[in-house]
């Protein structure tokens, strides 16, 4: 979808995938680069409630019911990263759909600084939007050859906490891998609930990927997410989360310094293995 001059998204609109958020450079030499070789993969815009949402897609070139995978960002938008982890799944068979959840606010990847990101943008976007355009990329994937009967979600950061929330959200959702995602805070008109006040209405297992020296998310909340699981919903008792030591926050992000490769391939396997075990692959 061409811009015209009255068209009020950003630039995002043409080029979910491309580039790193000005936020984060510069880019560390550890960063992944997955090729698109074998693979249908670009930005593709989807249709949310009229609302032209753009997103990132990432399939093999050839087969059909392919499961589905959304890849929810962290607080910087779809860029190079999150394009690369979908090309990552599509490898592994997947139709990986990763939609700009921000785009309404603002552009996530122009942002100079965290700071004023999180405060003119992503503290801006309600969970409801978030899930009613989550639903919108599950039902543009079923129209793609994607099969919603094997519908996982994965997300890091801001986009773990919404997996977390996802799970509770979409019955339809097989398994749900949030890494480090915020687990407990305040709440207002756009933040209503947070993971461990949903323990008790997960539809789905979720796997929980966490660092033991992430300084965001003190490891007590994770002690009382483990517990509220436990005592949650039949999905909440199947989850599980796992705490490396060591790791920091975005111990995933190959392109930060926060990188772990120990922790980050580890956490990866389990990943596509709990997908697979249950049914969203």
């Amino acid at each position: 979808m061409l811009r015209t001059d009255l068209d009020p998204l950003p630039r995002l609109r043409a080029d979910p995938g491309s580039g790193f958020a000005r936020a984060v450079q510069p880019i560390a030499a550890t960063a992944v680069a997955t090729g698109s070789e074998g693979l249908e993969a670009g930005p593709v815009t989807i249709d949310s409630n009229g609302f032209p949402m753009p997103a990132y897609r990432a399939r093999p070139a050839d087969g059909e019911r392919w499961p589905i995978v959304l890849v929810i960002s962290e607080i910087f938008g779809v860029h190079e990263h999150i394009a690369d982890v979908a090309r990552r799944f599509a490898r592994h068979g997947w139709l990986a759909i990763a939609p700009e959840l921000f785009v309404r606010q603002g552009d996530a990847k122009a942002a100079v600084d965290i700071d004023t990101l999180f405060a003119t943008i992503v503290s801006q976007v309600p969970d409801a939007q978030v899930m009613s355009d989550l639903d919108a990329a599950v039902a543009w994937a079923a129209g793609q050859g994607g099969d919603t009967a094997r519908l996982g979600v994965t997300g890091f950061c801001w986009g773990g906490r919404q997996t977390w929330l996802y799970a509770a959200h979409n019955a339809a959702v097989r398994a749900g891998v949030a890494w480090y995602g915020r687990l407990t805070g305040a709440t207002n008109e756009r933040q209503t609930a947070h993971p461990l006040e949903l323990a008790a209405s997960l539809k789905a297992p979720v796997l929980g990927l966490y660092g033991g020296a992430d300084t965001g998310i003190p490891l007590d909340t994770v002690d009382a997410m483990r517990l509220a699981l436990e005592a949650g919903s039949e999905a909440a008792k199947r989850s599980e989360i796992v705490v490396y030591p060591e790791a920091k926050h975005a111990f995933f992000a190959d392109y930060r310094p926060s990188y772990d490769p120990a922790s980050a391939a580890d956490g990866w396997q389990r990943c596509l293995d709990w997908l697979r075990a249950h049914g969203a692959a």
